[in-house]
Formats: C-alpha cells, structure tokens, sequence
C-alpha cells in the first residue's frame, strides 16, 4: 500500500497551479507551501499525502517515461471537470474523458501531463 506520493516539479509555481486545479476538481486541497514542496490532502482532513517538490538531488525533474500515477475522483464529472481544469492550468492532453476501454461501464478516466511532463490519470469505478 502507498504510503505517500512525490511528484518531481520543474517550476513549482506552475505545478503548483496546474495540481490546485485538477486536485480541487476530485476534493482534494493544498495543505501547505513550504522550501519549495507543496502538499495535498482530502477537503476537510488533517492529512497530506501527496507532495510536489524539486527533486533532492538538485537535477533537474523530468516526467518519468511509463510511470503514471492515478487519483481516484468521485464522480465522472469530477473526472472531466478536473480534466478540464489541468487543461487550463498548464497540462496537456493525455486522453479525454472517457470510458477505458470505449464499451466499460466500470472505469471512466482522463489522462494528463503536468507542466513537468508527469503523466497523470484521474478516474472514477462505477457501474455507470
């Protein structure tokens, strides 16, 4: 099980952006901005478990080729909402909305890059 999630940010101000958006779309909130490291948790909660940071060794953070991480959204439309709200907010388009694959009726996801190039999902279960 995960204990918690680092994402590698270029530009902390526009990842920043960029994950205050799409975050704010499925309920999560940014919890703190602190020495360069941003963290999020769930509305309303005491914790974070997400974290965007330079990278510790001092290089340069790219997005990682075939690593994707996913968050689970409560809805299809939080998933195009948050969607759309990275769209704006510096991401780029990995995939619209939509079930995966085209006939589910049990997964609903977008796939985005942030303004690092980390590919993104945000995703909702059903049965829709």
């Amino acid at each position: 099980m995960i204990g918690y999630v680092t994402i590698g940010a270029a530009d902390g101000e526009a990842s920043g952006k960029f994950y205050d958006a799409v975050f704010g779309a499925i309920g999560v909130e940014r919890k703190f901005a602190d020495g360069g490291w941003i963290g999020y948790g769930p509305k309303g909660a005491d914790s974070h478990n997400v974290y965007v940071c330079p990278p510790f060794d001092g290089k340069p953070a790219t997005g990682g080729n075939g690593s994707m991480l996913a968050f689970i959204a409560p809805s299809k439309d939080a998933v195009g909402a948050a969607y759309e709200a990275g769209l704006k907010n510096g991401g780029k388009d990995e995939g619209a909305p939509g079930p995966r694959p085209a006939d589910s009726t049990t997964f609903y996801g977008a796939y985005l890059r942030d303004p690092t190039g980390n590919k993104i999902c945000v995703f909702a279960k059903g049965p829709f």
